[in-house]
């Protein structure tokens, strides 16, 4: 009997668990419960019923733009923020065009995509540029994964989008909702190719240095894709809150595509707030030119974070950058002159401030979180660098020289900037370099600590151990630096530069007004 009372029991609550307070219409116990199920709701005829308001839906149509190509219509692909019609880009836009934003709408890259023709080393009379505009929210896709984005020479891109609507350069796998937080490799990059000074010159090789005779082919790419000139100040257009995704094909070894390639871009050129996210090969690579980089977020990179070489004379300032864990994670920074030609100038030059550079891989190939060789420069200040293995690596005597006849400087400069390494091994020299004089050069500078202990909160925001570093005034080192009062690129908790327009992945979180690099942002309206 006790057993039957508890299988009515269980009935009665079962019952009463669908129900709202509303349907009750009498709780006193012994009395009758009246229990009122809404009617079932059946859509009519041709109505898929209630839709989620968040899910993008397919646009009628691809939109009209100015280019004689037009754009093809793929007809539509659904992943898990809803269902978009695939508009494909021309294999060359040839007139100034505009991408807009339309809801619904992702574009595809099928292969490479050229803006504008190679227009040359040097401007001609009446050439006439190719601008492509891209809306901010903006989403591109590589529909293929040799698929990449090419600015030539003399032409633009002006992609600005906004803290709350970056323009999102990703994947297929990335669209249809089978991208981890270990995806990479899917598809190419987004390649500048400018007219600012370079140096080992490719295509003739015999060329002075930095002279519009000395020219290379892009590094990745089977056609032909040229840079170099003697343009310090040319402008390759515009990035600005943009996201760039699973990135960096190989071709061969040595000859990869990163998220992204700045060849001989000058510093007409506007770069700031660009996240590269989960990159194959390098976060971002300078082959020489001259370009300032602004608030830069490198995540994941699989290969190095920075990468600068074959004379490249820019500044970097604000950079969080943060590796993976395990695969073939190296270096935060790889500058690199070691070659035949390391005598030849403009010579390279990384001048980076303000800069919170997170190794994690214990396995780093290049053995520290920071390797610079040959005869390149180097001016470090207000930095913070944590590491698992040695921070900083020298290689080959010829970066400890000063050499007036080859624009060498000497040692690398260090101000203000703290690491906290591997415990008693901040410090490598290899090539004809000693551990000590890693150390020496480390400790010329001021207010530098190899022994730091981080107190980072959130991974990248300063604590109170960083507040208390006197910083340098990078505007000393360079009139292009911001002039700072603190270390690092992240000040406190208030300085949140980085929030809305990036991603978040296992590798860094940068808060709520972030979306999951997984996912892509709303086209929903």
């Amino acid at each position: 009997m006790r057993t039957f009372q508890w299988i009515i029991a269980a009935a009665v609550a079962a019952s009463l668990a669908g129900c709202g307070a509303d349907e009750i219409s009498s709780a006193g116990s012994g009395g009758t419960i009246n229990i009122t199920n809404p009617p079932p709701t059946t859509p009519a005829p041709g109505d898929p019923g209630p839709q989620d308001p968040n899910l993008a839906v397919p646009a009628e149509a691809c939109p009209a733009i100015a280019d004689p190509a037009g754009l093809d219509d793929y007809g539509t692909i659904t992943g898990p923020t809803g269902t978009y019609r695939v508009c494909a880009l021309p294999s060359r836009f040839t007139v100034s065009t505009t991408l807009p934003r339309v809801p619904g709408v992702l574009y595809a890259m099928d292969g490479r995509v050229d803006v504008g023709d190679d227009l040359g080393a040097e401007p001609t009379p009446g050439e006439e540029p190719v601008v492509l505009t891209i809306e901010p929210g903006v989403v591109i896709f590589a529909h293929t994964g040799v698929s990449w984005l090419a600015v030539n020479r003399g032409n633009r891109i002006e992609a600005e989008g906004t803290a709350e609507r970056p323009i999102v350069f990703t994947s297929r796998d990335n669209v249809l909702g089978f991208a981890t937080d270990d995806s990479q490799g899917q598809w190419g990059g987004v390649v500048l190719l400018g007219r600012a000074p370079i140096t080992d010159c490719t295509i003739a090789p015999d060329a002075d240095p930095g002279t519009v005779e000395c020219e290379r082919q892009t590094e990745g790419a089977t056609d032909p894709a040229h840079y170099g000139g003697e343009l310090p100040e040319d402008n390759s257009g515009t990035l600005r809150y943009v996201q760039i995704r699973y990135s960096g094909y190989v071709l061969s070894a040595n000859n990869e595509l990163q998220a992204l390639t700045l060849s001989g871009v000058g510093s007409g050129t506007t770069i700031e707030y660009v996240q590269s996210h989960n990159s194959s090969d390098d976060g971002f690579e300078n082959f020489g030119g001259t370009a300032h980089m602004r608030r830069i977020v490198v995540t994941g990179a699989d290969d190095d974070s920075m990468d600068l070489d074959t004379g490249y004379r820019g500044t970097i300032q604000y950079a969080i950058v943060v590796q993976k864990t395990s695969g073939g994670a190296d270096s935060l920074i790889e500058l690199d002159s070691a070659n035949a030609l390391e005598d030849q100038t403009p010579r390279t030059h990384l001048k980076l401030a303000n800069f919170t550079l997170i190794h994690r891989n214990p396995a780093s190939g290049n053995n520290a979180a920071m390797l610079f060789r040959g005869k390149a420069d180097a001016t470090l200040v207000n930095g913070i660098v944590t590491s698992p293995m040695p921070c900083l690596r020298l290689h080959g005597s010829n970066i400890l020289t000063a050499d007036p006849a080859t624009d060498k400087l000497g040692p690398p400069v260090f101000h203000s900037v703290v690491m906290q390494c591997a415990p008693g091994t901040p410090f490598v020299g290899t090539g004809g370099v000693t551990d000590t004089q890693v150390a020496d050069v480390f400790d010329a500078g001021a207010n530098n600590d190899a022994g730091f202990t981080a107190t980072l909160a959130d991974t990248f925001v300063n604590g109170a151990n960083e507040a208390a570093v006197t910083a340098a005034d990078p505007a000393a080192y360079d009139p292009a630096f911001d002039t700072t009062d603190y270390i690092g690129a992240v000040r406190d908790a208030n300085d949140t530069w980085y929030a809305g327009w990036t991603c978040n992945s296992a590798t860094a979180n940068f808060g709520p007004t972030s979306t999951a690099c997984t996912s892509l942002p709303s086209l929903a309206d």
